[in-house]
């Protein structure tokens, strides 16, 4: 991102991605509308408008979910890690879904009307429902932020939002999602007789919820290493780092370093990404250069610098060795400042 900016940037495995989530999304609406023709014939039926209004919300539902959960699910077992890479062009299309479906929702429901379509289904529409509560509001509201969301995806406002407030940006899509809970609670499920759906409901919420504190307890339970009396922290025996991989310690001022092995080489970085904070010591070594799990972001273990073109620096962080033990400065180096490391055996001897 530190080079230049591309409206679009499709390489062919998010062309793939792409293809098979809109493929997907495109049976799941046909097949349920088809299913809703089939089970409310004449003189029953159901507006095949409504019909598509209802596909597009289940699908939002089940999108929504499925965006909210990559999160903890990848920081309690990396074998998820690859969901999570492109997890921004599945948040895009849930958009449009959203959008697509409040689009029906108005033109159908308020467009018949002398009043404006949009004022007429939040201002009236709402009263019918058994609560009086006009659900449409909760919505219009989530869908407002989902908008602020989609329109900020790319790199660019990444970049000049700065990443901590672009995070803290997108982290209203938990308020989002409560209001789009709301929405379903005051709206569909006031008429729903059968108890599917709620329970379906209730099961999401709840499930989400376990997510989210079981990856919390996960990441508050690792510790601070132990800091020795000259400002050096301890890491542990060579021999436990992976090769290719990390071993991540927390220092006493809360910051992460990822602590590497390259073959017979030992180095240490942060663990934060730049781009959008992913954990680096997550990722593997490829030719040299740590790779994000997230974006795939890379940044050379030696000096904590992006191969060229690209800018970006990170801060890198000092290590000894004492008795076979690995220790890591805990004051870091300025971004981009080379660092020696440690020279081990195969075996993981010093």
């Amino acid at each position: 991102m530190s080079v230049a900016y591309q409206a679009v940037q499709w390489n062919r495995h998010k062309k793939v991605y792409d293809l098979c989530a809109g493929g997907a999304l495109l049976v799941f609406i046909v097949a349920f509308v088809a299913v809703g023709v089939l089970l409310h014939p004449a003189p029953g039926e159901v507006a095949v408008p409504i019909l598509v209004m209802r596909a597009l919300g289940v699908c939002a539902l089940v999108l929504l979910h499925v965006i909210l959960a990559i999160g903890p699910l990848h920081r309690l077992d990396a074998r998820f890690a690859p969901l999570l890479y492109n997890r921004r062009h599945l948040g895009v299309l849930f958009f449009f879904v959203c959008l697509l479906h409040a689009f029906i929702a108005i033109g159908f429901y308020g467009g018949f009307g002398v009043q404006n379509p949009l004022i007429a289904l939040l201002g009236g529409y709402g009263s019918e429902t058994l609560t009086g509560i006009p659900f449409e509001l909760f919505g219009f509201g989530a869908l407002a932020i989902f908008f602020l969301m989609a329109s900020t995806s790319h790199d660019f406002f990444t970049r000049n939002l700065t990443p901590r407030w672009w995070k803290l940006l997108h982290s209203l899509v938990y308020v989002a999602y409560a209001l789009i809970v709301a929405h379903v609670v005051f709206g569909v499920l006031q008429t729903e007789k059968s108890l599917l759906l709620p329970t379906l409901i209730g099961v999401g919420v709840m499930g989400l919820t376990a997510l989210h504190l079981a990856a919390g307890v996960r990441e508050n339970s690792r510790s601070p290493a132990q800091g020795a009396a000259d400002g050096w922290v301890e890491v542990g025996p060579a021999s436990e780092i992976p090769e290719g991989r990390a071993r991540v310690i927390g220092l006493e001022n809360g910051d992460r370093v990822a602590v590497y092995r390259d073959g017979d080489t030992v180095r240490a970085i942060t663990n934060v990404c730049p781009h959008q904070g992913g954990p680096l010591g997550e990722g593997a070594v490829v030719d040299g250069c740590v790779t994000c799990p997230w974006h795939g972001y890379q940044f050379n273990l030696e000096d904590g610098t992006s191969p060229p073109p690209y800018t970006e620096r990170i801060p890198t962080y000092d290590v000894r060795t004492d008795a076979g033990v690995v220790f890591v400065k805990a004051d870091a180096n300025e971004p981009g400042t080379p660092t020696q490391g440690v020279t081990i055996e195969r075996g993981g001897a010093l």
